[in-house]
C-alpha cells in the first residue's frame, strides 16, 4: 500500500517536470477536453435534470404538516443539489465515465508498448499523458455548475408540473436563507476531486501490468478507489469547511 502511494506522489512530481511542448501540449489539452469535459455534458445534464426533479417529488410528498411551508420543497432541493449532489455525486459518476476512460486509454499504450516508445524518444511520458487531463479537468467546476442549475430547475418542474407546490414558493425556498458560501464550498470539493479524477486513473493505467485483460481489470480499481477516494476527501473537506 505504502509503495503504491509513494508510486502516485511520485507521478504527481513527474507531471510537471520536463514539459512538452506547448504547440503539442494544446493540441493535447483541446483534444482532452473534447473527450473528458464535453463528452461528459449530456449524462450530466440528463442525470442532473431528473435527480433534481426526484428530490423535490420526495420532500413535497414527505411533508404533511399543513403547518410546514411550501417553501421547504425549493429549500431542500437546493440544499441537496449545491451541497451533494452535483459535487460529490456526479464526480463518482463521472469516475465511472471519465476515469475509466482515462485508465483504458493510458493503459492501452502501455500494452502496446506505446509508451516506452515515448521514453525512447526522449518525451517525458507521464506529462504527456496526464497532464492535459490534468488541466482538462480543472473545467470540471463549469460542468458542476451545470449540474446545480439542471438540477434545481429539474425540481422546479417536477413540482410545478407535479401539482405539489406552485413556482411563486417553491423560487420563495430557493432564496431562503441563502448563503453564498455554500457555492464556493461546493467549488472547492470539485476542484479537489477534478485533480483525483484526473491523477488516480491515470496511475492506474499507466503503472499497469498485463495484457488487455488487465486493462480492463485496471479501469475497475480506477473506479473503485476514485470513488473511496472522493468519498474520504468529502468527508474531511465538510468537516473543515463546514463543521
Amino acid at each position: 500500500m505504502l509503495k503504491h502511494i509513494g508510486q502516485y506522489f511520485l507521478m504527481i512530481r513527474m507531471i510537471f517536470i520536463k514539459p512538452t511542448k506547448g504547440k503539442i501540449m494544446r493540441k493535447l489539452i483541446f483534444k482532452d477536453i473534447h473527450d473528458l469535459i464535453i463528452g461528459s455534458l449530456w449524462i450530466v445534464g440528463f442525470l442532473s435534470f431528473f435527480v433534481g426533479g426526484v428530490v423535490s417529488i420526495q420532500t413535497a410528498l414527505n411533508i404533511e404538516n399543513p403547518l410546514i411551508p411550501k417553501n421547504l420543497v425549493g429549500f431542500a432541493t437546493r440544499q441537496s443539489v449545491i451541497l451533494e449532489f452535483a459535487p460529490t455525486f456526479m464526480s463518482i459518476i463521472l469516475a465511472g465515465k471519465v476515469g475509466s476512460f482515462i485508465t483504458s486509454s493510458i493503459g492501452t499504450m502501455r500494452v502496446t508498448e506505446q509508451i516506452d516508445a515515448l521514453e525512447v524518444m526522449g518525451i517525458n511520458s507521464i506529462n504527456y499523458l496526464v497532464f492535459p487531463k490534468l488541466i482538462a479537468m480543472m473545467l470540471l467546476p463549469f460542468v458542476i455548475n451545470l449540474s446545480m442549475f439542471l438540477g434545481i430547475f429539474g425540481g422546479w418542474a417536477a413540482t410545478i408540473y407535479g401539482g405539489f407546490s406552485s413556482s411563486a414558493d417553491f423560487i420563495e425556498g430557493i432564496q431562503l436563507d441563502f448563503r453564498p458560501f455554500h457555492v464556493v464550498y461546493a467549488f472547492i470539493k470539485t476542484f479537489l476531486f477534478a485533480m483525483i479524477l484526473a491523477t488516480i486513473p491515470s496511475y492506474h493505467g499507466y503503472y499497469m501490468k498485463g495484457g488487455a485483460l488487465e486493462v480492463g481489470k485496471a479501469s475497475t480499481v480506477a473506479f473503485v478507489w476514485t470513488s473511496v477516494v472522493i468519498i474520504v476527501v468529502n468527508y474531511f473537506v465538510t468537516q473543515v469547511l463546514l463543521a
